[in-house]
């Protein structure tokens, strides 16, 4: 299963809640994060928080370094749902500090992603669109096609926002032609969904 999956509250609820044979792994710090951010994305913040908080002090205590800025990531959604913007830049901050200081760089595209969304909301479009041509191209070099997708669709809807058309449709289309299934999921729903409302 791709690790930006957990992004659906639904996907991780069937992993978290039985609909897999890891008994063990739901009882692991990692499947009680995995409780708090369904609790965060089900609307119960406060409880969700306090589990995400004390996994993820657990997890780095321990000294694993293994899908931490994916975590991270997680967690920085968290403090975004419950309103707490400047503590998730911060957490997608030291994410991009671990991937610099481990190399682990399979979600290197996705956090400069989230940042810019991040920055977006805040109003800094610039900032947001360099962030968003950064993830594009770190995407394109790994050939993840999914990350790939998400920077283009982000990108294309703030081209189309500041009225460069042509440049949003131009620049998704290539990318959601690649895929020849699973246009079923979210991800290509959206993609579909922004390229009509540019035709």
């Amino acid at each position: 299963m791709a690790p930006g999956c957990f992004r659906s509250s639904e996907t991780t609820q069937r992993w978290v809640t039985g609909q897999t044979s890891w008994l063990r792994w739901r009882s692991s710090r990692v499947g009680t994060f995995y409780r708090g951010w369904i609790k965060v994305k089900n609307g119960d913040v406060t409880e969700g928080m306090s589990l995400l908080r004390s996994s993820m002090a657990a997890y780095r205590a321990s000294g694993q370094q293994a899908w931490m800025p994916h975590f991270i990531s997680l967690q920085a959604a968290a403090y975004e749902i419950a309103g707490q913007v400047e503590e998730a830049l911060t957490l997608l901050d030291d994410a991009l500090q671990i991937v610099e200081g481990t190399g682990e760089r399979w979600f290197a595209a996705e956090l400069n992603r989230d940042k810019g969304q991040l920055l977006l909301r805040q109003g800094h479009t610039e900032a947001a669109e360099e962030l968003y041509r950064k993830a594009l191209g770190i995407a394109e070099e790994q050939g993840a096609k999914l990350w790939e997708l998400r920077a283009a669709v982000s990108l294309a809807r703030l081209r189309r926002d500041h009225g460069r058309r042509a440049e949003a449709r131009d620049l998704l289309a290539p990318v959601y032609d690649w895929f020849t299934e699973g246009f079923d999921t979210q991800d290509l729903k959206e993609a579909k969904a922004l390229l009509d409302e540019l035709a």
